[in-house]
């Protein structure tokens, strides 16, 4: 049985695949990588304010940016 992934997993993939290091997203967005961080690990959720600006930088709808075109 496959577990469904969370949140920071989808993060985290759209980073790695636009080829993006946490101090690039940092660097771009003005999101601390240390927030980033939080939220790839699954320790945090981020609001959906930040959420809008990972999906704008990464040019992906927010329902992609979590997952929900996966489910």
């Amino acid at each position: 049985m496959q577990t469904e992934k969370n949140y920071g997993e989808y993060l985290k993939e759209h980073r790695v695949a636009a080829g993006k290091t946490l101090l690039e997203v940092e660097r771009d967005t003005g999101i601390s990588n240390a927030n980033l961080s939080r939220w790839e690990s699954g320790k945090v959720i981020p609001s959906i304010a930040f959420c809008e600006r990972l999906a704008d930088y990464y040019g992906i709808s927010l329902d992609e940016l979590v997952g929900r075109n996966d489910r």
